[in-house]
């Protein structure tokens, strides 16, 4: 990430991408990704979706903003659910001052994310997840084990963070992107899935994009799994459906 934006005071890593001159005010999208995986855990966080923003620029002709949440990549803070929200919140503001509207691309869990900020969010037009969860119903059981497993992976820093382990996992059982997904309508829908995704089964995306009324499209991808960002049939599929959008 080569630019900077902030959040509640932290400065968070981020790269823009600007269609070529002459586009006047274009639409905007921010692309926001979920937890991190991979070996070297939040440290490479969305290390490619500078790319999938420039290809947004290039094709759709709209301004892509990408970032790290707190806690991930170069970004300063430690993981928590409510300060992602906030993260993306500031990115949509940021955005919002350049741009004709505003739409939301989330992948994995920033894709639950994506939708529960834009339930109470009137600046978001619409929003596309990839292999999203619609619920964080696992992690919502233990959240003891996941400050174990946030802390492991690298994103969280700070001893002794969160002081109420309780308060702070309450705020992973209230995200639940089936109730907000209702609330947002009429607001476009996108839910990309993968139709062998063994990490958040196709079942949970037939019930989010169900939950988002008469303009949500469900799309499952034939055998893809969950790592559907990086597949190119999901990714078209994201670039036809926001060339449709109208601001």
């Amino acid at each position: 990430m080569d630019e900077v934006i902030e959040s509640d005071g932290l400065r968070l890593g981020a790269h823009f991408a600007r269609p070529g001159s002459g586009s006047g005010r274009p639409p905007g999208v921010v692309l926001c990704h979920g937890f991190p995986s991979g070996p070297r855990g939040a440290a490479t966080s969305a290390a490619t979706y500078p790319e999938l923003a420039d290809r947004l620029a290039r094709d759709v002709g709209w301004a892509a903003l990408t970032f790290n949440f707190r806690g991930t990549g170069t970004s300063e803070g430690d993981f928590s659910i409510g300060g992602w929200i906030e993260d993306l919140r500031a990115a949509i503001g940021v955005l919002a001052q350049q741009t004709n509207g505003v739409w939301v691309v989330g992948v994995g869990e920033g894709g639950t994310i994506a939708i529960c900020e834009a339930e109470g969010d009137d600046r978001v037009r619409g929003v596309a997840t990839l292999a999203a969860p619609a619920w964080l119903r696992e992690w919502s059981r233990d959240p003891a084990r996941l400050v174990a497993h946030a802390r492991g992976i690298g994103m969280i820093h700070t001893a002794g963070y969160p002081a109420d382990v309780g308060a702070w996992g309450k705020e992973v059982t209230a995200l639940d992107a089936r109730v907000a997904a209702r609330r947002m309508a009429p607001r476009p829908l996108l839910v990309l899935h993968g139709s062998a995704d063994d990490v958040v089964t196709p079942s949970e995306a037939r019930t989010l994009a169900g939950a988002g009324g008469a303009n949500a499209e469900l799309r499952l991808v034939h055998a893809a799994g969950h790592r559907l960002r990086h597949d190119p049939r999901a990714v078209a599929g994201l670039v036809g459906w926001l060339a449709r959008q109208t601001p």
